[in-house]
């Protein structure tokens, strides 16, 4: 009867000792950065069907600009570090997006981005489109 009892209390201590780890185990935390339905544009976010999603990096050294081009399918991006300065030149429409900035760019419109600061602009990336296409369309 002794050994039950010290078994129960072991056993009974264990799960105290466990329980108190597990409530002072640290919490996850999830905080929002954006959600949209739209393009920076207004419209509405078509999702190809099956899409592929193709996520990358991309680093504009101070002054570097992309060739002026379009997206035919969502493109998604997050600044990491710097200011990115896009340009509509369908519309002459110039807005900045900062560090920790969110953009869902415009589909089909000619625009650009460049890094109009003094340090790197860098960028989280993710594009969704159909199998075998490109996520941007260059001005020829």
């Amino acid at each position: 009867m002794r050994a039950l009892t010290i078994v129960i209390g072991t056993l009974f201590s264990m799960t105290a000792a466990l329980a108190a780890q597990a409530a002072e185990a640290p919490k996850v935390t999830v905080a929002p950065v954006f959600s949209t339905d739209t393009t920076v544009t207004g419209q509405k976010i078509e999702v190809p069907a099956n899409p592929h999603v193709a996520v990358s990096l991309a680093t504009f050294p101070p002054g570097a600009a992309l060739a002026v081009h379009k997206h035919p399918y969502p493109h998604y991006v997050y600044v990491l570090e710097g200011t990115l300065t896009v340009t509509n030149t369908e519309t002459g429409k110039v807005f900045d997006v900062p560090a920790g900035g969110f953009l869902v760019e415009m589909t089909d419109t000619w625009h650009f981005g460049k890094n109009n600061g003094a340090a790197p602009v860098k960028l989280l990336v993710i594009d969704q489109l159909p199998p075998g296409t490109t996520s941007n369309v260059i001005v020829k």
